[in-house]
């Protein structure tokens, strides 16, 4: 099962050569080799997918009927300026030029776990989107997780 739930700090370089934890290079090596890397939705940061993730979501959008304009606006959109990466002996991967100035990736970087792939942060965005009132945020958990069924044991059923 993939599972990235972790943050790290790191640095990225102005080559865009991105020095990975070794936690990370070691949960990724088992999940083979390439990688997808691209802009994100609803943020200026990056997400990286392992080949099987991404191929779960291109199966979702391959779906999608190619004869309906907003689906090709969506496709071409959704899929501008990927990159297929994979790590390399000193444990980096390579962010492109157009990736780097997307997420505004200078010397330090947040590399936050997203469940089935990890998002590549500049460190100071990072936490400027995560700040947040305790307030807001039980409030948002509230909204989001308080309407999740559990079963009789107090977890959640899926």
């Amino acid at each position: 099962m993939i599972n990235f739930y972790e943050t790290y700090e790191c640095k990225i370089d102005d080559k865009g050569r991105l020095k990975l934890p070794s936690s990370l290079v070691k949960h990724l090596e088992n999940l083979g080799g390439d990688f997808v890397v691209k802009r994100a939705v609803f943020q200026n940061c990056l997400e990286v997918y392992p080949m099987k993730s991404w191929n779960q979501r291109m199966e979702t959008i391959g779906k999608l009927n190619r004869f309906v304009k907003k689906n090709l606006d969506f496709i071409r959109q959704y899929t501008a300026g990927l990159k297929t990466i994979e790590i390399d002996k000193a444990e980096r991967i390579l962010i492109s030029k157009d990736l780097k100035t997307f997420a505004n990736l200078e010397k330090e970087v947040v590399i936050a776990g997203m469940i089935d792939y990890f998002e590549v942060w500049d460190k100071a965005a990072y936490e400027e989107n995560i700040k947040t009132d305790e307030n807001d945020f039980a409030q948002l958990t509230e909204e989001v997780m308080g309407n999740i069924p559990l079963s009789p044991e107090g977890e959640n059923i899926p």
